[in-house]
């Protein structure tokens, strides 16, 4: 005849048999989307791979304790384990997390974070009164049994801590490209037809957005912070029979630029006026620009001798001409390996180059004086292109490259890169229907999450621009704008 006692502890091992077979099966008929949960974890993302396989076998390697009367009481000090394990990883969550997931997910999903805690507690509790009541010991061995008590729930706590500090170290400092995505870093979308897609961005003045059109090069849009029309305005040239060939507007507000670098020519104006005057021309042939200040450009331009890209300053008020030849740096030709996208952060005056073939971003001043570089997530550190020439010499790709970084922004030390690579973990279905953004400390050089930008119909984000409170996209015909939900560095 079985005691109370016994019953007790036959009901409490039941319930945990239950408990873990149920989690650990349905872990395993679901693996993938359980390691996506555990890569979205705020806390243990760099380590997916491994919690995801050392939970399910540790779940069923404590089922089998438990149905094993000899083992029984071994099964009871492991439940409690892992159960204090949960307890510490949900309390983290809850009190130091950067944010909070939408759902604990497991069998429990349906609770909320505070419910789950509670629950584990409950659990642990269970466990501590089944063992007490198998040792069934009094006196000094009493003591024994809460000190292997205690350290087994600190073993397992300790070990979530150290996953954790180690994880957040490795995900912003050492990633190895795991991203965590960040629930609704933008949000509150309205958007505006343009009619055309055509459009690009050309620069802002606070959440007036200005935006520069490719096929009507001195078409300019503007939309005002209530964002609720596209303005267009016509501008004018000073001299219209150069014979033009990829025309880019800029808006440095209340200053504003037409330039062509084939050409080469620069053209400048001032609001509210509508008419640029030509300021420079035939001085340099450049393939990207960029209006940093009235009459200040940074440019990336070709290097004859050397056969290389390289980068400088002009300045039209002066003719001074000045170049860096060290900013970029070559690892197979000097062209296409250092070809990528100069942005400038309007709060630190700072210009971020961001390589399109490898995972680094480079910072310079106006000086032209470089200030550091950082790593985008992926693990491309060397260009993957292939190269070849003609008879005449001239160099082309064999074949399409890998492509690692897209498109950028920057703005308050944070650097926006709209990525083309999956990372570890990730479903295909998100990046069907989205574009992913990535977010970086350049300062620190740290990354800090990832978003996705969500199709519109067919169409994909081509162009984004960052505000203060604000995250702006050309998508197929449309502008929409999103809040900034999370802004802080």
């Amino acid at each position: 005849m079985k005691t109370i006692s016994q019953k007790i502890t036959i009901f409490i091992s039941l319930f945990f048999i239950l408990l873990f077979s149920y989690a650990g099966g349905s872990k395993i008929l679901d693996f993938e989307n359980f390691q996506i949960q555990i890569t979205q974890s705020p806390l243990l993302s760099a380590y997916a791979g491994f919690v995801s396989y050392a939970t399910i076998i540790t779940e069923l390697v404590i089922v089998l304790l438990l149905v094993t009367p000899k083992f029984r009481l071994a099964g009871l000090y492991a439940s409690l384990g892992i159960m204090s394990a949960f307890t510490i990883y949900i309390y983290l969550i809850l009190n130091y997390s950067d944010f909070i997931p939408c759902s604990c997910g497991g069998i429990l999903e349906k609770l909320g974070w505070t419910e789950h805690l509670i629950f584990n507690v409950i659990c642990v509790i269970l466990a501590i009164l089944s063992i007490l009541i198998i040792e069934n010991t009094g006196g000094k061995r009493v003591l024994i049994t809460w000190a292997k008590m205690t350290m087994m729930a600190t073993v397992n706590i300790c070990l979530v801590l150290y996953l954790y500090h180690s994880s957040e170290y490795i995900l912003k400092k050492e990633n190895n490209f795991t991203r965590r995505f960040r629930p609704h870093a933008i949000d509150y979308p309205q958007k505006i037809d343009l009619k055309t897609n055509s459009f690009y961005f050309a620069g802002s003045k606070g959440d007036s957005i200005f935006l520069g059109n490719i096929t009507a090069p001195l078409i300019m849009g503007k939309i005002l912070p209530k964002f609720k029309t596209l303005e267009i305005d016509t501008l004018t040239v000073s001299d219209k029979n150069l014979p033009f060939n990829a025309v880019q507007l800029q808006v440095n507000y209340p200053y504003f630029s037409l330039t062509d670098g084939r050409v080469p020519a620069i053209f400048e104006g001032i609001f509210p006026g509508k008419n640029a005057k030509l300021l420079m021309k035939d001085k340099l042939f450049f393939s990207q620009i960029l209006m940093s200040d009235p009459h200040n450009y940074i440019y990336r331009t070709h290097h004859r001798i050397k056969n290389e890209n390289i980068v400088g300053n002009i300045n039209t008020s002066t003719d001074l001409i000045q170049f860096n030849d060290k900013f970029l740096e070559r690892q197979i030709d000097g062209v296409f390996d250092t070809d990528g996208k100069f942005v400038s952060d309007p709060l630190s005056g700072e210009y971020i180059y961001t390589y399109f073939y490898r995972n680094e971003y480079r910072r310079l001043g106006k000086d032209l004086k470089f200030l550091g570089n950082g790593r985008t997530i992926d693990s491309t550190y060397r260009a993957k292109i292939d190269i070849i020439s003609n008879k005449e010499g001239v160099r082309k790709m064999s074949k399409p490259p890998i492509k690692v970084n897209t498109g950028q922004s920057a703005y308050n030390g944070l650097l926006f890169n709209m990525s083309s690579l999956k990372g570890r973990h990730e479903s295909n279905s998100i990046w069907e229907k989205s574009r992913i953004i990535d977010v970086y400390d350049y300062k620190n050089n740290s990354y800090l999450y990832s978003f996705p930008i969500y199709n519109l119909k067919e169409y994909k984000a081509r162009d984004f621009l960052v505000t203060e409170n604000y995250f702006y996209v050309l998508i197929g015909n449309d502008i929409i704008k999103y809040k900034r939900m999370y802004k802080k560095r």
